[in-house]
């Protein structure tokens, strides 16, 4: 095991002011914790974007190495949980947030954050999915537990170039749905019919006549990842007994509608969440990821990159230039 290794470093050089860099940092440096793992591959999620910029939302101390995802080898388990050279996957919970996370080539953390890394998938394809294909498995789950088939109708999938959304029309059209995919961006129309919607609509075309009580029924389900008044305008076309899944806010955290979805249409609106969910939740959704929800273009979703081309891909991101996944690779 290295004593050393590289990681990237936000550091706050005056105040609200953040450079960001590659350092050689010690493994004794890292936090308290039973399981130490040696990183192979992080992706790049907007919750990371924010924490290289000082978001203090998302990170409260700096400096700070950042990166909510991680996959590799374990290079010691003081509990036993896991052995020498096994290969865990860790998502979400603090990693990455107040805890030095994947963006670096080693990480300590508590065990039960950890799992194995779910058959089917290698540890490159298991960050393609990262937190955003959590995220979007929870919400296929999220409306199949809820009794929405294929048979009922259109799916909509809105921010859908996004990293969640991307994941979720691809997820959605290898489980036999009907996909219609929303975006701002009309170049990536193609990428989008590429991942299997079967059709793709602009943003506007959601929200148009938003400011209406109700809309015309349309979809049997909905993945919004975007909130605002694009969830407002989803709900209100939401066909009767429909459920809705609510995941992202880069539209908007706030969300103005009113009862009538729910009272005169049995409408639901599902939160997902994929920090904190349990273990148990995780592992079965994980498991259709690395199975029969693995699309055949996975790969087609993703860019590498290293640590010292991270900086770019964060400011792209911030100005939503990004499509698909960024997946880091800490031995490039």
């Amino acid at each position: 095991m290295a004593e050393t290794f590289r990681a990237v470093r936000i550091e706050e050089s005056e105040p609200k002011v953040y450079n960001s860099s590659v350092q050689q940092r010690s493994v004794d440096d890292l936090p308290e914790g039973s399981l130490l793992v040696r990183v192979r591959y992080s992706s790049l999620n907007f919750k990371d974007a924010l924490s290289c910029i000082g978001n203090k939302g998302v990170t409260r101390n700096y400096p700070h190495t950042p990166g909510i995802d991680a996959v590799g080898e374990v290079a010691l388990c003081t509990d036993g949980r896991f052995e020498v050279g096994q290969q865990v996957l860790v998502t979400g919970f603090d990693l990455g947030m107040n805890t030095a996370g994947g963006f670096g080539q080693y990480i300590r953390i508590p065990s039960d954050w950890a799992m194995p890394l779910p058959d089917g998938l290698s540890q490159q394809e298991s960050m393609i999915y990262g937190t955003a294909g959590l995220t979007a498995g929870l919400s296929v789950q999220g409306l199949l537990d809820a009794g929405v088939v294929p048979e009922q109708g259109e799916i909509l999938v809105t921010g859908a170039t996004g990293g969640v959304g991307s994941l979720a029309v691809a997820i959605l059209a290898k489980a036999g749905f009907k996909v219609v995919a929303s975006t701002g961006k009309e170049e990536q129309h193609p990428f989008l019919l590429g991942l299997g919607a079967a059709e793709v609509i602009s943003r506007d075309a959601v929200t148009e006549k938003a400011e209406r009580p109700m809309l015309s029924e349309r979809w049997a389900g909905v993945v919004d990842c975007v909130g605002g008044l694009t969830l407002s305008a989803a709900l209100k076309a939401t066909r009767y007994g429909g459920t809705v899944t609510c995941c992202g806010l880069v539209g908007s955290p706030e969300l103005q509608t009113t009862v009538f979805p729910f009272i005169l249409r049995g409408v639901s609106l599902l939160g997902i969440d994929s920090v904190a969910c349990p273990m148990v939740r995780r592992k079965q959704v994980w498991t259709k990821l690395g199975s029969e929800w693995k699309p055949e273009n996975l790969d087609g979703l993703t860019e590498e990159v290293g640590l010292d081309d991270l900086q770019e891909k964060v400011g792209a991101m911030l100005k939503g230039k990004i499509h698909g996944r960024i997946v880091v690779n800490l031995d490039k």
